[in-house]
């Protein structure tokens, strides 16, 4: 991995929310935990944006049909499972796992959210689940080690939680994330949650954590396959008393996309088998799609990866892909900085010294590519992985 250094410890969480995490049963190895909950102490705002794979599983089905919501209580999260292509069975599963979190919390059924992740196309041992709530409601918490257990239980194939905290007026925001593979825009195999204490309408709410996703985790690839449990929740539950006007709201948009990137980054920055995080910074386009649409085909290309994985500054693969990216541009004005180093403009390379740049990729776990172009000034910013054998090696025994 590029960096399995966990989260800086998140301290606590916005004023009226609980969560834990255990181990239930779901994964094999009884250190880790697969149940996740979190539990607001009032009706909360919720929204939610998902995957975009016409094989949703059970629990974006149900999430979709619940959101948005001014009413929402708890988000109970699995992993090992990702309860996807199970049919009527998973969405019976979805349902009994509410059911297992009203009973266990006081609430009403309809008030809980679902999220799984894991393994695709296997039924849940859901009574191995239920009994699971029922104990992760009884020790859920607001310290550290609660939080960080939650956090746990939310992870697959990462090899870090990944966390964020940011204040705001006097509110605060806590996120978590899990992702490691399957990234590829338009989310990925990967799960957020976002817990803030403002108080905010639930519409303004939607359009915000949607601006927020597509400049976050719209922007992340490992291997360009997207999941079909993707899923991003935002839960304001008004505690701290401080509410979001028409006047905020970008204020408090740019905080929220501020916390999105920072877990959204770390999803490839943990990539399976990687070991350079790549930052592809387009500058200079007519239109912000035609930005995302070059930074998108750079990431996607294997060959750029392979070349970062070996320390080649092979500019060429770059250039080349963005000029099959079906993107009006003018090639005699593009410039490439690869690691700040001027590697190719005038439609020509330049005179690098190749050693130099192929020690600066060695050196260090970041690599930035960057793509000036003259046609405006739109710009955006793509996180991905380089493309190593142990990526490989690992996707091949997934589930033997």
């Amino acid at each position: 991995m590029v960096d399995s250094t966990p989260s800086s410890v998140p301290t606590n969480v916005p004023r009226g929310f609980s969560l834990a995490g255990i181990h239930c049963g779901i994964k094999t190895n009884a250190s880790k935990e697969d149940l996740s909950l979190v539990v607001v102490d009032r009706p909360t705002t919720a929204v939610g944006v998902y995957t975009e794979n016409k094989f949703a599983a059970a629990p974006v089905l149900l999430d979709r049909e619940r959101t948005p919501s001014e009413g929402i209580r708890a988000v109970v999260i699995n992993s090992g499972n990702a309860n996807a292509c199970t049919g009527q069975r998973g969405l019976e599963d979805a349902v009994a796992m509410c059911r297992a979190v009203a009973a266990a919390c006081s609430i009403d059924q309809n008030e809980v959210l679902v999220m799984s992740t894991g393994i695709i196309g296997n039924f849940l041992p859901i009574d191995a689940i239920t009994a699971g709530i029922a104990k992760v409601a009884a020790v859920r918490g607001n310290d550290s080690e609660a939080i960080l257990s939650a956090a746990r239980g939310m992870l697959t194939t990462d090899s870090c939680t990944k966390t964020v905290q940011r204040q705001w007026k006097g509110a605060s925001l806590f996120g978590m994330a899990k992702g490691a593979a399957m990234i590829g825009p338009r989310m990925a195999t990967m799960l957020g949650i976002v817990l803030t204490d403002v108080a905010i309408d639930a519409a303004v709410a939607q359009r915000l954590l949607k601006e927020a996703v597509e400049d976050s985790f719209h922007c992340i690839h490992v291997d360009g396959h997207t999941s079909t449990n993707d899923t991003v929740l935002l839960l304001a539950n008004g505690a701290s008393e401080i509410k979001v006007a028409e006047e905020d709201e970008e204020e408090f948009g740019e905080i929220l996309t501020q916390a999105c990137q920072a877990l959204a980054r770390s999803i490839p920055a943990d990539g399976e088998g990687a070991t350079h995080l790549i930052t592809i910074h387009v500058r200079g386009c007519r239109t912000n799609e035609d930005a995302r649409k070059i930074a998108h085909t750079v990431a996607d290309s294997p060959l750029v990866k392979t070349a970062i994985a070996g320390a080649d500054p092979n500019w060429g693969r770059i250039v080349s892909a963005a000029g099959y990216a079906d993107v009006p541009f003018d090639p005699a004005a593009l410039e490439l900085r690869l690691n700040g180093h001027l590697l190719f403009a005038a439609l020509s390379p330049t005179d690098f010294v190749e050693e130099e740049i192929s020690d600066s990729i060695r050196a260090a776990r970041e690599v930035s590519i960057e793509l000036n172009f003259s046609e405006g000034n739109a710009e955006t910013r793509f996180w991905t992985t380089d493309l190593t054998s142990e990526y490989v090696r690992l996707n091949t025994d997934y589930r033997t």
